[in-house]
């Protein structure tokens, strides 16, 4: 099969564009795969990050790709479209996680359609159908990209809920988040702790990615400041946006000299040794559909503390992979914690045993077949 995908690639960095890279190479061991990379993702001013672009530093996987679509400027649109159809793929695959992206990606997809005459089928792997921040134009520009698709794969069936509440006719699977690869082995604990100047007998809670409101952060340091000296906190991830609110609670922690901030993109070389260091990952998000730190959490086998928000539940608390409580809450997230600790090795062995099932479960080669199945059945 002639498979097209068109999203982010290498130079991009970020888990969109390693998600892409994994599933291009797998893909790419059975069919003939061709990337279409943007030539713009995002105008810089939407961009509250550092970069988009991997620097010199990174361990990015440098898959080659064509940068064809710009997705702020329109006349860019109908050339991607024309580039597309004319090397006559059979599945053309998107991604879509953010309505602003809707104009150009349906754009391509109406116009690829329309050129090869519906032989070339469109699927859309979704993230997120409704936006963490929204805006007044989600709705009308998400119905405009759902139209000029033929079918859908969501990552958990929160997002198919979604999905089916905007399009009731919508063809879909529900296909969860494959295991990240690219981080390399677990580290020696100890020698991991060293590297991140964390004590060595620490309790070590690890907040991980990008800092933005919808993930709580401010709820998980206010939590924090309730506990012990043994314990420690390792908030490691770029702000997008202001970091002035977190920056004024840690002032107020009483325990503020056992937090340890990295606030700054983690290049993949580096994630290992902040995984490989704690005891438990916390996600205390006020919303969510699913998460990436899931993915890295499972590959190196450290159980996760989350809220009952989205398919967080469905995939950890339903798979006795960490702890789930019913919201997103100072005392909840600092009970889970406390519980968690109490009975660490007991608890954390059977945490184990469950991630290592998931991680048999969540392979690359798994979800590319269910994806490859579902185009042929459309």
């Amino acid at each position: 099969m002639k498979i097209a995908v068109l999203s982010c690639f290498y130079p991009y960095r970020g888990g969109i564009s390693q998600f892409n890279a994994e599933l291009y190479k797998e893909l790419g061991k059975v069919h003939d795969v061709r990337a279409f990379n943007f030539s713009r993702q995002y105008p810089d001013i939407l961009f509250p990050g550092k970069t988009q672009y991997v620097e010199k530093e990174d361990n990015a996987v440098p898959i080659q790709s064509e940068a064809v679509l710009d997705t702020a400027n329109p006349f860019t649109y109908a050339t991607t479209a024309r580039k597309i159809a004319k090397w006559e793929p059979d599945l053309l695959i998107m991604r879509y996680w953010m309505s602003y992206f809707a104009p150009s990606q349906g754009t391509v997809a109406k116009k690829v359609r329309s050129i090869t005459g519906g032989r070339t089928k469109v699927i859309s792997i979704v993230d997120n159908l409704i936006p963490h921040e929204k805006r007044f134009f989600d709705t009308v520009f998400t119905k405009y990209y759902l139209k000029h698709n033929d079918g859908f794969v969501t990552l958990c069936n929160a997002v198919k809920e979604d999905l089916l509440k905007v399009k009731p006719d919508a063809k879909c699977i529900v296909s969860p988040h494959p295991l990240y690869s690219q981080f390399g082995n677990k580290l020696d604990r100890e020698d991991a702790r060293r590297k991140l100047g964390i004590p060595a007998n620490s309790r070590t809670i690890l907040f991980f990615g990008l800092i933005r409101e919808y993930k709580g952060l401010d709820i998980l340091i206010k939590a924090f400041s309730g506990l012990g000296n043994e314990y420690t906190l390792v908030i490691a991830g770029e702000p997008y946006g202001s970091f002035e609110k977190y920056a004024g609670l840690i002032s107020e922690c009483k325990n503020r000299d056992n937090i340890i901030l990295r606030t700054e993109y983690i290049r993949d070389n580096d994630v290992a040794a902040y995984f490989s260091a704690s005891d438990v990952v916390v996600l205390p998000y006020r919303s969510a559909t699913q998460s990436g730190i899931t993915a890295i959490s499972y590959h190196f086998g450290i159980p996760m503390i989350t809220t009952d928000t989205g398919g967080l539940k469905e995939s950890i608390g339903e798979r006795g992979t960490g702890i789930v409580v019913d919201r997103a809450d100072v005392q909840l997230i600092r009970n889970a914690i406390i519980s968690l600790f109490s009975d660490y090795e007991n608890k954390s062995a059977a945490f184990a045993k469950a991630i290592q099932a998931e991680k048999e479960r969540l392979s690359w080669s798994n979800f590319c077949n269910n994806l490859i199945s579902f185009a042929n059945s459309l």
